[in-house]
């Protein structure tokens, strides 16, 4: 495999439980496929949720599924300025000792006592294609981003095995913006 991974930028976006979907979305409903994302069998829903933060809320807020075994919320370190809360960089599903937020939905409101993070950047790679790239699952590596006038390297970027996953580097927005991410990015990886 050559040493050149798509980079996606993950807008904020919330991960739901069955039960939290029923209780902001309404009894019997769930979310809908609006988009398939990158990574087999995720999706962009139609529906979308509010955060309600100390400071501010955020409307219009997208959905993936499917349903997961804990709910989340993933968000830049901006949107948790605007929010007014402390969102802790950690690897998704790393939930412990995170802060909660207010989600209100079309059907109701429920408040998470702990679940709000600022997604730790990754690489998403199958196990064929980590092999060939010399790198394990959990390992922290940097990775070069070239960009008209915004090239950056960034560190503690952490690689994710599975094979569940496609080859893919997930940034948040403002680590899309710092790199001038635009159209189709590549990212290098750098041991």
């Amino acid at each position: 495999m050559e040493n050149r991974i798509l980079v996606e930028t993950s807008a904020r976006h919330v991960h739901l439980t069955e039960e939290d979907i029923e209780r902001l979305l309404g009894k019997g409903n769930n979310i809908t496929v609006k988009k398939m994302l990158s990574q087999p069998g995720q999706f962009a829903s139609n529906e979308r949720i509010s955060l309600v933060g100390p400071k501010n809320t955020i409307n219009n807020v997208l959905i993936l599924g499917p349903a997961r075994k804990a709910t989340q919320v993933e968000i830049s370190l901006t949107d948790a300025r605007t929010l007014g809360v402390t969102a802790l960089v950690r690897e998704s599903g790393d939930i412990e000792g995170t802060c909660g937020i207010k989600l209100v939905g079309p059907a109701g409101e429920i408040e998470i006592d702990k679940g709000v993070i600022a997604a730790k950047r990754h690489i998403h790679l199958d196990p064929e294609s980590a092999r060939e790239l010399g790198v394990e699952d959990k390992q922290i590596v940097s990775a070069k981003i070239d960009t008209e006038g915004r090239s950056l390297i960034f560190g503690d970027v952490v690689i994710r095995v599975s094979k569940k996953f496609l080859p893919a580097m997930h940034i948040d927005t403002d680590e899309s913006n710092a790199a001038g991410c635009s159209g189709e990015v590549w990212c290098e990886i750098i041991k």
